[in-house]
């Protein structure tokens, strides 16, 4: 018989405490994301289309298994490489990956560092089938490409690494495309940190619109950039695959001068009234030296309030959308900003510690994965009003749930604090998981 030694504590001899509380955890949300996961077949994909060149006849903890585990482990938040020392026996990490012990920070370290080219190649086959099972659940009616890129900073001797004179900082300098109406991270692509916005960005996009252009051929695909963007290689990639874009021009002479009937417009605006806010749009046809042919240009001309100096906006097109609305259009490309704060705050993209730009390329992927499966489930399952809800929102209310592992015979209850104040909405999303119209795969 065991003998329980409470402790008191010296601010009131009332309260005690000992350590035989049980199986607890404070992650008993992952079990929502394991239950999406198994319904859309994620880990069945993962199973059969990853597998890292090893030399080992033998691992007990496989690469199916570590890649769950960091893709779990991320999604909780634990984005240290040595959590999961710390997580080794947690009931409900062991439970969601069905194993009796975690791997170790060793044994993860090793399994990273086995990511290599054909690493990356598998994750994009990864995601494309991974993308067709989701738009079979819902088939959606448009894709906008935002394209982007962003700085991951380094801290160390990192190859790849390099100075950005745009972000003022060294680190990788990787592209990114997102779907603006849904927030899915649709490719991603690490670089060295001198590449310039745009370099081979036409590249990067080419497989992805041709992917979209042989499996969803009734989708409407459209794409929006920055000046940084602006090259006549990806008006030319869109324009061949029937996309349509709108990509912003940086100012210069000849679109000063091409505007300036524009500029008049807005003179004859503001005579009277050189306080408040004013604008005008319109319209021109451009040739730059780089083009083979005059595309067509839309400007905006505004007054800000309290200012004399005019800001002028020039967007290269081909929507036959009114000048008005292709402004419009564009400017709500703001959304991508915030999901590239999301991805770096939310699912550690900014995590670049391996030496090898491979290793931290695959590192990369992986938070991809925890990514959009995160915005998978948050899309298709949650209930309305946590449609809008990031990942650390989700993690404080439906995912950090005190849970204690009951074992019996023949089952394995988890019983969920009974304080928790979401437990209708815990109940609503499992039943819509359950209730998901998965396709059969094609024959």
């Amino acid at each position: 018989m065991s003998i329980v030694n409470d402790t008191s504590f010296s601010f009131n001899k009332q309260f005690k405490y000992n350590f035989d509380g049980g199986e607890l955890s404070s992650d008993g949300g992952l079990f929502l994301l394991k239950e999406f996961a198994h319904r859309i077949g994620f880990e069945k994909v993962i199973r059969y289309n990853f597998q890292t060149n090893d030399s080992a006849a033998f691992r007990f903890h496989t690469d199916e298994k570590n890649l769950m585990q960091r893709i779990f482990q991320i999604i909780a938040g634990y984005f240290n490489d040595n959590d999961a020392d710390e997580l080794t026996t947690d009931p409900v990490f062991c439970a969601v990956l069905g194993k009796d012990a975690l791997a170790s920070q060793p044994t993860m370290s090793r399994f990273f560092n086995r990511l290599d080219e054909d690493s990356l190649i598998q994750f994009e086959k990864i995601f494309r089938i991974l993308r067709q099972k989701i738009y079979g659940i819902r088939s959606p009616e448009n894709i906008l490409l935002d394209l982007d890129s962003t700085l991951l900073q380094t801290y160390g001797h990192q190859e790849g690494k390099g100075f950005n004179y745009h972000y003022q900082s060294h680190g990788y300098h990787p592209l990114l495309c997102f779907d603006g109406l849904t927030g899915d991270l649709l490719k991603v692509q690490l670089r060295h940190g001198t590449k310039y916005c745009s370099s081979d960005a036409h590249l990067f996009l080419a497989s992805l619109l041709s992917e979209f252009l042989e499996q969803y051929p009734d989708v409407m695909i459209s794409l929006r950039g920055d000046s940084g963007f602006a090259a006549p290689e990806i008006y030319d990639l869109a324009e061949t695959h029937a996309c349509s874009y709108a990509i912003r021009l940086k100012m210069n002479s000849t679109l000063m001068s091409l505007a300036s009937d524009v500029a008049a417009d807005l003179d004859d605006l503001t005579k009277d009234n050189k306080v408040d806010y004013a604008v005008c749009y319109g319209e021109f046809m451009y040739k730059a030296g780089s083009w083979r042919y005059a595309r067509r240009v839309v400007c905006k001309v505004e007054k800000p309030t309290d200012q004399m100096t005019y800001m002028y906006t020039f967007i290269v097109t081909n929507m036959d959308l009114t000048p008005e609305d292709i402004i419009r259009f564009y400017c709500n490309r703001g959304r991508m900003e915030n999901f590239i704060k999301e991805s770096k705050n939310g699912f550690d993209f900014s995590c670049m510690s391996s030496h090898a730009m491979a290793v931290n390329a695959g590192r990369l992927m992986i938070c991809m994965l925890a990514y959009n499966l995160f915005n998978w489930f948050k899309r298709l399952v949650l209930p309305n009003h946590f449609q809008k809800m990031q990942i650390e929102t989700f993690r404080l209310k439906l995912v950090k749930i005190a849970t204690r592992a009951i074992r019996s015979a023949r089952y394995r209850t988890f019983r969920f604090c009974s304080s928790c104040p979401y437990k209708d909405e815990f109940r609503e999303i499992l039943l819509n998981i359950q209730q998901l119209q998965i396709p059969e795969p094609a024959a």
